[in-house]
């Protein structure tokens, strides 16, 4: 594992894989020590760097061909207070995950759409769950315990399922599918425009 981490954070920034490769299908390891301190940071800062760079508000290990349980996220939140308020869009600080795992925080579920850097060109709406409490090591090995609501814990469902070999399309409403240059028709704060234009 050493070696592939040194390869894949050597250099340029790694590219993202995308669907059809199977490290995206195969559930990721469980790190428990196979990187020193030093190449979890080198590791965590490069995966930071992917995301800010691609552009995205998360990345999971296997999206860089390492299949490993981690997880970064950050969201600067939504410029537009109408879809912020919809969405429940808060800005959401860098947070890396280490082996995160997640259950519903109540019983209230939100559906909006949603794209993958590693499914690029569609997006399509997905019911989540509102809020979760998640749990996970950060990368100092102290572990934490966290409420995420809305749109963060959008982000952390969507991460852990990368973690777990699935992709946002194995929960998506597919008559939701649309293609990146037909979105913008459905880009509103909500999907029940979608919903009456694309019958889901």
């Amino acid at each position: 594992m050493v070696d592939l981490v040194e390869t894949v954070i050597a250099g340029d920034l790694p590219p993202i894989v995308t669907a059809g490769h199977p490290v995206l299908r195969t559930p990721a390891q469980e790190f428990d020590g196979q990187l020193d301190d030093d190449l979890l940071g080198r590791l965590i800062a490069c995966m930071r760097s992917v995301m800010h760079a691609a552009p995205g508000v998360g990345l999971a290990g296997p999206q860089i061909a390492v299949p490993l349980r981690i997880a970064v996220l950050e969201d600067q939140g939504a410029g537009d207070d109408a879809v912020a308020a919809a969405r429940s869009r808060r800005p959401l600080p860098f947070t890396a995950l280490v082996n995160p795992s997640y259950r519903a925080s109540g019983d209230a579920m939100a559906a909006f759409y949603e794209g993958c850097l590693s499914v690029p060109g569609y997006q399509a709406v997905v019911e989540r769950h509102h809020a979760v409490e998640a749990t996970y090591t950060q990368p100092d090995g102290v572990s934490a315990t966290r409420i995420f609501e809305g749109w963060p814990a959008r982000i952390v469902q969507h991460e852990t399922d990368h973690l777990n070999g699935r992709l946002y399309l194995d929960r998506a409403l597919l008559r939701s599918l649309s293609a990146d240059r037909e979105h913008g028709r459905w880009a509103q704060p909500t999907v029940e425009e979608a919903r009456r234009g694309l019958g889901f």
